[in-house]
């Protein structure tokens, strides 16, 4: 029987086998753990973190919204060095709750993807 995490493993590998982030439209990476969310944006070509935000620190909310708040967070972050459009990452995640959130919130904070 194969485990959650093997199963997460195969779907990132399969999603990340078609979409890198380039100079011009990084990669806007999720992890959502238990307790927390992160998210980074991230050049592949270059190898480099261009910026990042995480829920650490933010205790007010359910987690759906302290995620939006971090999507929020990283497009300000994204558009202060001059990224506007990303290309979406969900890193195997399913494009739902928390991580859906995380994704209108940037959408809300001004990224295009």
């Amino acid at each position: 029987m194969i485990s959650k995490s093997d199963r997460r493993n195969k779907i990132k590998a399969r999603i990340r086998g078609r979409i890198s982030g380039t100079p011009e439209r990084p990669r806007l990476c999720v992890f959502r753990s238990n307790k927390q969310i992160y998210a980074q944006v991230i050049d592949d070509v270059a190898g480099n973190t261009l910026c990042s935000a995480s829920s650490k620190g933010i205790t007010e909310g359910t987690k759906s919204e302290i995620a939006a708040k971090v999507g929020e967070a990283v497009a300000k972050k994204a558009i202060e060095a001059g990224i506007s459009t990303v290309v979406f990452d969900r890193n195997g995640f399913l494009f739902h709750g928390r991580v859906k959130s995380l994704a209108d919130g940037a959408r809300k904070g001004g990224l295009k993807f």
